[in-house]
């Protein structure tokens, strides 16, 4: 909103420094520091409101050393998350862009979801909370619109340079070297429609789902939404769900998500750049670079959040947040075309998955073929495992986040590590 408010005294009375607004970077840097005000200042009364409304966790025996201590501690602090996303979002983005209408859609729904999972937990007394199958249909449905959106909206395009031999027969807009609005460069391109995406580690790092259907023959890349549609609601619904698995110590589900945030919001800036993209030789999309203002949101949220969730945790997240986190994470990088780096970038949530799914598989077929079921870990998620085997609490989570680091890194230097 202030994006247009000051673009129009900029444009109209020519107001000294209205012209800031129109920075990518000022105004990422500006939605990072309200965020941070927003769940640092208000994260304490929000948090003693859910105290006197006695909105606290319900914890389980599980036997886990300082377990039995969290009981109470209240949860649905995700609503400190969401807020610090959204109001940022709203004030400093461009709200006609069709990715931002994307994120603050996908933040606003899940949270959502995770707001109704937690509620019944709480105010029912339901451990178990919303139906796991209400929970998939939600994601299942975002993965719906979101997948449409981005294959069938207009202004959701690559820009790929014109050969040649063809520069003088087309006549397309010049763009801008700046890191607010479309710049100018030498070499024409032109805005196509296209489902190619990011391949990490090779040199033509470029790959189009429209050719898994090209036994079709034809204009078979017009049924290419049937592959897309389904591989976007895989992910969303994936990585929701791993950060939903992540969010089990203290601070450890939103200091990764911080981490994870801040790459994205790299990737992303370098993506919606001309400048940068043909330097590393990488996709450019127009319009992206706007979405450097919605992570600077999230990952001021995060880490303001940390302010309260680091051990020992005076708030918990609750479903409310840990859900948004993960699909927030999904729907930005699909969106920057870097979902294929998301098992090397999202790690700790990928290995997190997989350690509950490699356990229950494992004991069901062990309790099947030999009557008695069996463990691959002492407990599932990984973070509990450690948990049984006396690591501290904080130290395991310390050292998740090291490990988030070096995969965040790594993540980065696949821009020119092919």
């Amino acid at each position: 909103m202030l994006y247009y408010l000051f673009e129009y005294l900029d444009r109209v009375y020519d107001f000294p420094g209205a012209g800031v607004f129109q920075f990518i970077s000022f105004r990422a840097g500006m939605a990072v520091i309200l965020s941070l005000f927003i769940t640092v200042i208000s994260g304490r009364r929000i948090i003693r409101y859910l105290q006197k409304m006695q909105i606290g966790e319900v914890v389980r025996d599980l036997g886990l050393e300082g377990q039995m201590k969290k009981q109470g501690t209240p949860t649905m602090g995700g609503i400190i998350i969401i807020a610090a996303i959204v109001i940022p979002t709203l004030l400093f983005a461009r709200l006609d862009n069709i990715y931002i209408i994307l994120m603050l859609v996908s933040t606003i729904w899940l949270g959502f979801i995770g707001f109704v999972d937690d509620y019944i937990k709480v105010f029912k007394k339901d451990k178990k909370g919303l139906q796991g199958k209400f929970k998939i249909m939600g994601q299942i449905t975002l993965g719906l619109v979101v997948g449409a959106v981005l294959f069938f909206h207009d202004d959701v395009v690559i820009r790929q340079p014109v050969p040649v031999s063809l520069q003088f027969e087309t006549t397309n807009e010049m763009l801008a070297i700046s890191d607010h609005e479309e710049p100018s460069e030498t070499v024409q391109r032109e805005s196509v429609k296209s489902t190619k995406t990011t391949v990490p580690f090779f040199k033509e790092n470029e790959f189009d789902y429209s050719v898994l259907l090209r036994f079709l023959g034809g204009d078979y890349a017009k049924w290419t939404f049937l592959i897309f549609i389904p591989i976007v609601i895989l992910i969303i619904t994936a990585v929701s769900n791993g950060a939903n698995m992540t969010d089990g110590l203290d601070g450890l589900a939103t200091g990764t998500s911080a981490i994870i945030g801040v790459t994205l919001g790299i990737l992303a800036y370098v993506s919606g750049n001309i400048v940068f993209s043909d330097y590393l030789n990488i996709m450019y999309i127009p319009f992206t670079g706007e979405l450097v203002v919605f992570i600077a949101a999230f990952v001021g949220a995060c880490i303001g959040f940390l302010w309260y969730n680091t051990y020992p945790a005076q708030v918990f997240m609750g479903d409310t947040g840990s859900l948004a986190l993960g699909g927030i994470i999904a729907v930005f990088a699909i969106s920057i075309r870097k979902e294929l780096l998301i098992p090397l970038l999202c790690g700790i949530f990928l290995v997190e998955n997989l350690s509950v799914l490699m356990q229950v598989g494992w004991f069901k077929f062990t309790k099947k073929r030999f009557g008695q079921g069996r463990r691959i870990f002492r407990m599932a998620p990984l973070h509990h495992h450690f948990q049984m085997k006396g690591y501290h609490e904080a130290k395991i989570v310390q050292r998740f986040f090291i490990v988030g680091i070096m995969l965040a890194v790594l993540t980065v230097i696949t821009l020119k590590l092919r």
